[in-house]
């Protein structure tokens, strides 16, 4: 992989037209993208292997419980109500930051969380900042985003400071930029499943709105969540 992507080849710039549709329908699309940060001067690129949708309050036919945005806007998810191509960054149990890509209509709540991915440049700036972050021993080259903190801690952005930069401009928010690649062929084996570690209904597979890589190494571990597990469903979010 080159250190610099053909963006023109493998990978095109992601637009706002192309990131405008409901959560579970675009996460797909991210799978096989690259993300590419510039943090303090230092690059990282990571390919995406995993992400997970979530909708917001009032965003299409059936409610997520298990979105930030569920209850309306708030001054922690109001990224998640602006324009699609930002990165909603927020703070998991008081220590992860991670990164989502926004999407959908401006004013509805929309996000695609990024659970994985393969580091395809500036592995050792990734290493140097999961070690920074409490990672000890080696770190194994699947292991630097595997996994939604890792995401956020391997390609530099932190809450509060970066939540809402702009991944279709690039435009530098607080020393940092980021910036959204599509591939522009999907992966051939995509799978999906339930969320990861999601409690509740929300968690369970009524919503098979987690997307990866069918045997990408980089894909994280899955987990039930507290009180979720298998259910029937005779559609996504409908339970019998």
């Amino acid at each position: 992989m080159p250190d610099s992507p053909d963006v023109a080849g493998d990978w095109t710039p992601a637009t706002r037209d192309r990131l405008v549709g409901l959560p579970v329908d675009v996460a797909p699309m991210l799978l096989g993208a690259l993300l590419e940060t510039t943090v303090d001067g230092e690059r990282v690129v990571v390919r995406l292997t995993e992400v997970e949708a979530y909708h917001g309050l009032g965003t299409g036919d059936v409610p997520d419980p298990g979105s930030h945005a569920r209850m309306g806007p708030t001054p922690r998810n109001a990224t998640m109500w602006g324009e699609p191509g930002h990165l909603y960054v927020y703070l998991s149990h008081g220590i992860h930051s991670c990164v989502n890509v926004v999407c959908g209509t401006d004013g509805t709540a929309g996000g695609v969380l990024l659970r994985a991915g393969e580091v395809i440049g500036g592995a050792d700036v990734a290493r140097r900042r999961r070690a920074a972050r409490g990672a000890s021993g080696v770190i194994a080259s699947r292991d630097l985003a595997r996994g939604p903190g890792r995401v956020g801690s391997a390609v530099g952005l932190r809450h509060p400071m970066h939540d809402g930069i702009d991944a279709v401009t690039g435009e530098v928010l607080t020393g940092a930029s980021a910036r959204l690649l599509l591939a522009v062929t999907l992966p051939p084996a995509i799978a999906s499943g339930p969320r990861v570690g999601v409690a509740g209904v929300a968690g369970t597979d009524a919503f098979p709105w987690r997307f990866w890589i069918s045997g990408d190494p980089t894909v994280s571990a899955f987990r039930w969540g507290r009180g979720a597990g298998p259910v029937k469903a005779t559609r996504p979010g409908v339970l019998d």
